[in-house]
């Protein structure tokens, strides 16, 4: 049997595995970058690529690479206190750590030091995550309105508020303040945390280290200190 072999890697504003979003495609306003390795820099290989607006990205769970495996795991959407079974899942915790992940295409640049680069939006992967594949989203085959989603369709999900400070704010660099916004509305906290108003929690983002709380459905951010 062949081995999987990395052909790229995803650069994101994400160096640490909290705060990023549960899913590809909930926050759109994150951008990325992908750069493959020296073996796969042929711009003959994208050919087409530009036709589409829309990526799958198969990719690595390098993070949480363990020994044996559990036929159950705790989703986040339940809140952390029920087991499904993993086939159920997204759950990183897998036989084989693979992610899918939907990602928008929003440029292509064929010429440059590293070869081609591919810049999406929407990833939900951490900065140097390692990538397998790269296929095209394609809608007539991909896209089923009709769908239905399992215990994600009846689990509760809130938006949260997000009071975010002028002064604090300002300290963020303009073009990455809605996407912080965006991650933070989504509720960053471990599911078996809701509840716990007291606690203060830190993003890792584009260089800073964001410290919030929350109270209710609403997140405050309090303190931000450049990484």
């Amino acid at each position: 049997m062949q081995s999987l072999k990395v052909i790229a890697t995803i650069h994101t504003d994400f160096p640490s595995k909290f705060g990023i979003p549960r899913q590809g495609g909930l926050v759109d306003a994150l951008k990325a970058t992908v750069t493959f390795e020296p073996e796969y820099r042929d711009a003959s290989a994208l050919r087409g690529l530009e036709g589409y607006s829309h990526l799958w990205l198969i990719w690595q769970f390098s993070e949480s690479v363990m020994e044996g495996w559990s036929p159950t795991v705790k989703p986040p959407r339940l809140g952390g206190n029920r087991r499904m079974g993993v086939f159920a899942t997204r759950s990183p915790f897998r036989p084989n750590p693979l992610g899918l992940s939907c990602v928008k295409l929003e440029g292509i640049e064929l010429s440059g030091p590293q070869g081609p680069v591919l810049h999406v939006a929407g990833a939900d992967l951490m900065d140097g995550t390692p990538i397998f594949d790269i296929k095209p989203y394609i809608p007539y085959a991909d896209s089923h309105p009709e769908a239905t989603g399992g215990f994600t369709d009846s689990a509760d999900y809130t938006r949260l508020a997000v009071n975010f400070p002028g002064p604090l704010l300002e300290a963020i660099p303009p073009d990455k303040r809605e996407a912080l916004i965006e991650v933070l509305a989504q509720d960053p906290r471990p599911g078996y945390r809701h509840g716990d108003s007291d606690r203060r929690y830190g993003v890792a983002f584009a260089g800073f280290d964001v410290r919030f709380t929350v109270n209710g459905n609403t997140l405050s951010v309090i303190e931000i200190e450049k990484l």
